[in-house]
């Protein structure tokens, strides 16, 4: 916990992360860890942490947030500060890809980004996702109406770009 509530008490990750508030107090960090572990226990969502193989430092977190209905789910990311501009965001986005679709069988995978987080947007395009959509106004934050841009991918277009490369 003393990593999360290090590297999530930063505003410029709590600008572009919907459910990460600032300041980023234990009490976040609580409501956090029991997020995490509800979402599991009902395979509702799936939030892994990002670690430094190192020492094991948490340094961020990625997950998938099931539409179980339509088969498909949202992904969603953040890297501490420090590790942006490493490719860490990029090799995990491969990673809950490839676990979507390979272990969960999902039909679709998609993830926002607000408009001037253009590496989250570059993280997408070097996994290779497919920008379908410029949601006007999407959500409401701060009494602000926010922009998102949209990316997904498919299972058939993952599997003929996994085809591809082999």
């Amino acid at each position: 916990m003393p990593s999360l509530l290090k590297y999530c008490n930063n505003k410029k990750i709590a600008d572009q992360i919907i459910n990460i508030p600032f300041p980023y107090t234990e009490e976040d960090g609580i409501f956090r860890m029991n997020f995490i572990f509800q979402g599991f226990k009902k395979n509702e969502r799936f939030v892994f942490a990002i670690a430094l193989s190192e020492s094991g430092e948490l340094i961020g977190e990625i997950g998938l947030h099931l539409d179980k209905e339509n088969n498909n789910a949202q992904f969603g990311y953040w890297i501490a500060e420090p590790f942006w501009g490493k490719g860490i965001a990029t090799e995990a986005t491969a990673a809950i890809l490839s676990f979507g679709f390979r272990k969960l069988n999902l039909n679709k995978i998609y993830a926002t980004h607000y408009p001037d987080n253009v590496a989250s947007g570059k993280v997408m395009r070097n996994n290779k996702m497919i920008q379908e959509a410029e949601m006007k106004e999407h959500y409401k934050v701060n009494d602000t109406n926010r922009n998102v841009i949209q990316y997904r991918l498919t299972k058939k277009e993952y599997e003929d770009l996994n085809a591809a490369m082999e």
